[in-house]
């Protein structure tokens, strides 16, 4: 696969070199003398004691580090000679070290590799305790092993104010890039590196508010949410009082970040400049960020519909229909399941008789133009092509879901207390997109992580007594109409009258910086809004004209969520797995939400899913129609009628509970691809199940088995036996084929994991056999389908989901180095296929045998010729390089990089598919 640019708001390749040019003009020593704050805080005594019943047993990470902020002489110190600002990566070597520490594991060594997050700081653990902007009412204590920030408040307004001055200090210039991006202002703010243009395009594309919609936003979720509403405004007020306490504090203080010197906001020399206040409009812009990445399930119905066509093309409308539908997998009754006991929830299932479509004429499909009247550096090819992936990455349904979960009921567990191992995986930044802190206040006890600018809550974490964390779903909320034109391009038909849309632009431009030294240029970003959302597509249907816009519940609506977040935090609200359910339902992203306590362990799926008409297919585009629109719809507000809790799949005490974005449960629709006969939930199903066989399940053996998949080569583990098996049907007798057989049967007997030979050797064991799997997989896959399918309809299909998703390759949030892998893949198909090739039963099966057209010979041709042409390509070829590491180097090709978002750099560390932040609770008593 194509490497992508890496999205981030300063450039990578370009910051180094600036900032040694700049280096040059001045002495490092000299600048460190004049920049270096003399803010410091002395040790103070232990924050007050809360009630805490995890008993030493809640742990954390989350790399690299806490503080996420560094002052200028900080940042030069960094990338002249690689130092590091105090708690910046010290969470960092820990959550690598366990790739290799974790078959040795005990509960006594769990905190090798994780911190303890119990409640509060022990006295001889204090590094520095202030009292914010000199309030009374709010104690921020830092402790000396992670620097988390413990806020203690005496009254509410106090403790969120100290969570806004604490946010600020450990993330300010990261808070400052992402309320940009929420806006679409990310380029003037941050540099026009194509990165930069390409991220704020995405969102933009999909959230195009301007400053009035998103104070509607705020006064709407306070007016619907009654008294909790207002108390979550007084919150965010406090919160955003905090954060500009801090701003004011360190521009006059002057050790603000230094990045807003790079960047040209601030004048190093004179202070000139200004670091604007925040607003309760830019949370807002926050929300819709975080929303979108992780929380945004649903879209692609245009695409599915070129893929149907193909497919009806080839076979005919029957025929191809039944294609379609194989290898969409909607409810594949192979699939890994959260709800295993057989528990169904329809939820946009295939109606019988669909009703509505409003498939496009062939051809006629033209992706939306977002970005007009480009100048300077906007125009060059690597602008244009970061804007075509940020169109593709907004319109696909195949949303990076990432995260994973491991709970187990306590009938099962050593201690007879549940035990969970669960987090999410929000890519890896520096500094990271969350945070950690402690909040504890009137009405709010909670420690754990939240994005950054949304702290005025945990947001994944621990209360008093119970741990609860969250993994993406994908349930289709977003739906595609088709609005018919009339008049022009610009105006359409709503309920039978020609309306004009409405236009929205964003208009950018951006100079070279220290930081960006991106040549000037500048844009406009045009979006054109109706009723149905915004417009992505134009095409024509039955001869007429028509826009495709999305309409998704969350529009309007990404701030809604802040109730369930509040009381989640709440400790006189969530008293058990009923009470922690109903805090999730008014939790409007698309998530799975999982719970456990000393006794019980609970599941709930989150989200506003709409209620459809009868007979609208929600895979595909439908009529802008009174008769096809949501169910109690109001265009004004978009609200509509959504289904009721008790259709959501939920469950408390299953005997366990995995989910690494899988299918949630029987007849439940995800809108990605993929989930069939082998996800990469299999790998995590596969070992609790063996785990809570055996019983006596404990936090380390949890954490073993998770940390064993996170090495895991799905392909590997779970196609490759199958692969083998057809290859080796008849004796092998080429000598280049049998020692690629040789090699790869080695690897998967030693457990298909890739792994270094030993901690720090940068090496893998079965290196080999790996090169010729991440060699192979792509040559099999379209040698195995496209013959069969046509090359019209295999790339259409590759289009809905892509056919592999290895660790090198340039896929997840921030493009490759990014740990998440083998969500999306071929792999069910092949798995599927080479099934019903070898007679044995497959549930579910394609609807065509397409290796060697079913025939077990020629299928064995078909491999054989792929792996000797696989065998022969070098590791350079196969890992070509990128930025980041020479060509050739297997290793650093699958190395997760902590992506610069400011000045400061980390090291490389090695591979792991794993929660970028992670838990590891077990309860031993309860209120």
């Amino acid at each position: 696969m194509p490497r992508r640019t890496p999205r981030h708001a300063l450039d990578e390749e370009r910051t180094p070199r600036r900032l040694n040019g700049f280096l040059k003009t001045a002495s490092v020593c000299v600048l460190i003398a004049g920049l270096l704050s003399p803010f410091s805080q002395a040790a103070a005594a232990e924050s007050a004691t809360v009630n805490d019943y995890c008993g030493s047993q809640c742990s954390d990470i989350l790399p690299p580090g806490e503080n996420g902020n560094a002052t200028l002489a900080q940042i030069l110190l960094n990338q002249a000679f690689g130092t590091q600002p105090s708690h910046a990566e010290d969470q960092l070597g820990p959550y690598a070290g366990l790739a290799k520490g974790y078959p040795a594991l005990t509960d006594a060594k769990i905190n090798d590799f994780f911190r303890d997050a119990s409640f509060g700081v022990p006295s001889d653990q204090v590094a520095s305790s202030e009292k914010p902007a000199g309030r009374g009412d709010v104690t921020i204590v830092r402790d000396k092993k992670s620097g988390v920030p413990h806020i203690t408040g005496t009254t509410r307004y106090g403790t969120e104010f100290g969570a806004g001055y604490a946010a600020a200090e450990d993330r300010l210039w990261l808070m400052d890039v992402f309320r940009h991006v929420g806006r679409g202002q990310l380029t003037g703010f941050a540099g026009g590196a194509p990165a930069n243009q390409g991220l704020e395009q995405e969102f933009y594309r999909n959230a195009p508010y301007t400053e009035a919609d998103l104070q509607a936003q705020i006064d709407g979720a306070v007016a619907r949410g009654g008294a909790r509403g207002q108390q979550a405004l007084a919150d965010v007020n406090a919160y955003l009082a905090g954060v500009n306490a801090y701003i004011d504090a360190s521009d006059s203080g002057r050790y603000f970040p230094g990045e807003y010197v790079l960047t040209g906001h601030k004048d190093a020399i004179t202070n000139a400049g200004t670091i604007e206040h925040f607003k309760v409009t830019d949370l807002v812009a926050l929300a819709s960020v975080v929303g979108a990445l992780f929380g945004s399930g649903g879209g692609g119905e245009v695409n599915n519909a070129l893929s149907l066509l193909s497919a009806q093309s080839k076979y005919g409308v029957t025929e191809g229909t039944r294609v379609w539908e194989s290898f969409r997998e909607r409810n594949d009754p192979e699939a890994v399941l959260t709800l295993h006991n057989g528990e169904k929830f329809p939820y946009a299932t295939r109606p019988d008789d669909p009703q509505g479509e409003a498939l496009p004429d062939a051809g006629s499909v033209d992706r939306e133009q977002l970005v007009y009247d480009r100048t300077g550096s906007a125009g060059t090819s690597a602008a244009t092509g970061a804007s075509a992936a940020a169109a593709t990455t907004a319109l696909s349904s195949a949303r990076r879901g990432m995260s994973n979960a491991l709970v187990v009921s306590g009938k099962h567990t050593a201690s007879g207390h549940p035990v969970a191992v669960f987090g999410p995986q929000t890519g890896y930044f520096a500094p990271q997109l969350l945070m950690l802190q402690e909040i504890q206040g009137p009405g709010l006890s909670a420690r754990g992580a939240s994005f950054a600018g949304l702290s005025m809550y945990v947001e994944l974490g621990r209360g008093q007594d119970y741990s609860w964390s969250a993994t993406t779903s994908g349930q289709d909320v977003i739906d595609t109409y088709a609005v018919e034109l009339c008049q022009d391009d610009h105006h359409y038909l709503y309920h039978g009258t020609c309306t004009a849309m409405e236009k929205v632009e964003q208009k950018n431009s951006w100079s070279p910086t220290v930081a960006d030294g991106t040549a000037a240029g500048s844009y406009t970003m045009r979006v054109w809004r109706t009723k149905y959302g915004p417009v992505q597509y134009r095409a024509t249907v039955g001869g007429k004209k028509v826009a495709y816009t999305t309409l998704r519940s969350s529009y309007f609506h990404e701030t809604d969520s802040i109730i369930g977040f509040q009381m989640l935090n709440d400790p006189d609200y969530v008293k058990g797995p009923e009470s922690f359910q109903s805090a999730t339902q008014h939790i409007n992203y698309t998530f799975n939400w999982f719970y456990a306590d000393s006794r019980h362990t609970a599941y709930y799926n989150s989200g506003d899913n709409p209620v459809r008409a009868d007979g609208v297919d929600a895979e595909f585009p439908v009529w802008a129609r009174t008769a096809y629109e949501w169910r109690g719809w109001d265009p004004a507000t978009n609200t509509a009628d959504y289904t009721p809790a008790s259709a959501h799949p939920n469950s408390v005490d299953q005997d366990y509970y995995i989910s690494w974005n899988n299918k949630q449960a029987e007849e439940y629709t995800a809108a990605p691809w993929g989930e069939g006969s082998v996800h990469r939930g299999d790998l995590l199903d596969d070992r609790v199940g063996r785990l809570v066989a055996a019983g006596g399940v404990t936090r380390a053996s949890l954490v073993k088995a998770m940390a064993d998949a996170a090495l895991a080569d799905l392909r590997a583990e779970d196609v490759l036996p199958r692969l083998l098996q057809v290859v080796t049907s008849s004796a092998v007798t080429d000598p280049t084929a049998a020692a690629a057989v040789g090699k790869l049967q080695a690897w998967v007997t030693a457990g298909a994991r890739r792994t270094e030979t030993a901690a720090g050797s940068k090496t893998y064991a079965d290196a080999e056999a790996i090169r010729i799997l991440d060699a192979w997989w792509p040559l099999l896959v379209k040698a195995e389908f496209e013959p069969g399918l046509g090359s019209d309809l295999y790339t259409a299909l590759t289009a809905n989901l892509p056919v592999d998703e290895a660790p090198s390759a340039a896929h997840g949030p921030t493009g490759a180095h990014a740990g998440s892998s083998f969500q999306y893949g071929w792999w069910s198909y092949v798995d599927k296929d080479l099934r019903s090739v070898l007679g044995e039963p497959v549930r579910g099966p394609l609807a065509q045998k397409y290796c060697g057209g079913g025939s077990l010979t020629s299928c064995r041709d078909i491999l054989i010729s792929t792996l000797k042409e696989a065998a022969g390509r070098t590791a350079s070829e196969v890992y070509p390089g990128d930025d980041q590491c020479a060509a050739g180097d297997q290793w650093c090709a699958d190395s997760i990089v902590q992506r610069p978002l400011g000045g400061i750099k980390h090291d490389r560390i090695g591979w792991q598919n794993r929660p970028t932040y992670q838990q590891v609770v077990e309860y031993t008593s309860h209120r």
